[in-house]
């Protein structure tokens, strides 16, 4: 019998804002609660049990230093178009909530939001639509090799070229020229 590779199931975050925490990943992942008390809830946004849950023990203490400490940089969630990462950026973006970082990361589009405890949630697309041609890009490309990370890109423009009839190929070239570059470079948590 070959070794079967187990598949993520979900996220455990320790927190002292459990009803803020609820509360934001209803409403930027689409997540309901499965089950809740006064100390923890579990949540999901598809057919599994759970995918996030969240403990609240009394005595937790935040780390005002938590970007420069090890530790889980991100939790991501993927969108399976852009068209559906622009729609939730718009929709987000109503209700007050910006992305802190926005990133083409060669394979993904990325927009990394700041959950109320400060932990970055990416939303992405693949931007091949396909994992396979993803990972082989990963895996093969010099453009990989000397810029993991991606390019930092303002999301507004980007949305707006995007409502305006553009491809993403499109796009992503005047992400790549640097024409939708922020006003700064944000901070991803990754330097001093």
């Amino acid at each position: 019998m070959s070794t079967a590779n187990p598949a993520l199931h979900h996220l455990n975050i320790k927190t002292r804002r459990l009803n803020e925490m609820v509360d934001w990943y209803a409403t930027v992942v689409g997540a309901s609660v499965q089950f809740r008390n006064d100390y923890a809830a579990w949540m999901t946004n598809d057919g599994a049990n759970h995918r996030i849950a969240f403990l609240s023990p009394p005595g937790l203490v935040d780390d005002p230093d938590k970007r420069r400490h090890a530790g889980l940089h991100h939790s991501a969630f993927e969108f399976e178009s852009f068209d559906h990462l622009v729609a939730s950026y718009e929709r987000l973006r109503d209700l007050g909530i910006a992305p802190a970082v926005c990133l083409d990361h060669g394979m993904t589009v990325s927009m990394y939001y700041c959950d109320p405890d400060e932990n970055f949630v990416e939303l992405q697309s693949d931007i091949f639509g396909d994992w396979r041609a993803s990972s082989e890009w990963m895996r093969t490309t010099l453009a990989f090799q000397d810029n993991p990370i991606g390019t930092f890109f303002d999301p507004e423009p980007v949305c707006r070229a995007h409502r305006e009839g553009q491809d993403y190929g499109a796009i992503r070239q005047r992400i790549l020229s640097g024409e939708f570059a922020p006003e700064r470079e944000p901070d991803l948590g990754l330097s001093n």
